[in-house]
């Protein structure tokens, strides 16, 4: 009874923050209320006794993609006007969409459902049960090409994002290594002399 009030309360944290993510008007916003979407989900993996996949949507997820989605959104100089601009002619589309997936959800949990009973529960597991460990043998095993491809997009896309950072725009200042270390000590220092003054 408790686990099925603390799925309720978190899934509806959940789907507020989604809703947040793709109303709010500024992205800084939009990208916090994904972060704790991202929570929210974890909890719910934590519910399903699936403990690996709550901490990886945590470690991975929120403390390495969001902060790069942070960074990207705040070096990228984002016109929020024109965002408002797009958000209104592309509503009919995005409400389409959005009642094409409400329509599948009801189809799926009503429809796949009806007549079984929702109150059955799954068994109780071993004590010696590991998700982390199966999970594990069958990532390493079967799908060992899929994991490393999955690495290197994320390799490239941490160097695009930072290529796009490092573009030509105004009141950007790059450094110079080989000017630096070309620099003469007469260019750097100026020696100046005071003449002593006389103590009283």
């Amino acid at each position: 009874m408790l686990t099925t009030l603390l799925f309720y309360v978190f899934a509806t944290i959940l789907v507020g923050s989604a809703v947040g993510v793709v109303l709010s008007r500024n992205p800084v916003r939009a990208a916090l209320f994904l972060v704790l979407a991202f929570f929210e989900s974890s909890v719910l993996w934590l519910l399903l006794d699936a403990e690996f996949l709550g901490l990886v949507l945590v470690l991975v997820y929120v403390g390495a993609v969001m902060v790069l989605f942070l960074f990207v959104i705040m070096m990228l100089d984002i016109n929020v006007a024109q965002l408002r601009e797009g958000f209104t002619k592309h509503a009919p589309l995005g409400a389409l969409v959005a009642g094409l997936m409400i329509a599948e959800i009801v189809y799926v949990v009503w429809f796949r459902h009806l007549g079984m009973s929702l109150s059955v529960t799954a068994p109780p597991l071993p004590a010696n049960y590991s998700n982390t460990h199966l999970l594990g043998q069958v990532l390493y095993t079967d799908y060992m090409l899929p994991f490393e491809l999955a690495a290197i997009v994320l390799l490239i896309a941490i160097v695009a994002a930072i290529a796009l950072t490092m573009r030509h725009r105004v009141g950007f200042k790059k450094q110079d290594v080989s000017a630096q270390v070309a620099r003469r000590r007469e260019e750097a220092v100026r020696i100046v002399k005071v003449d002593a003054e006389k103590t009283s």
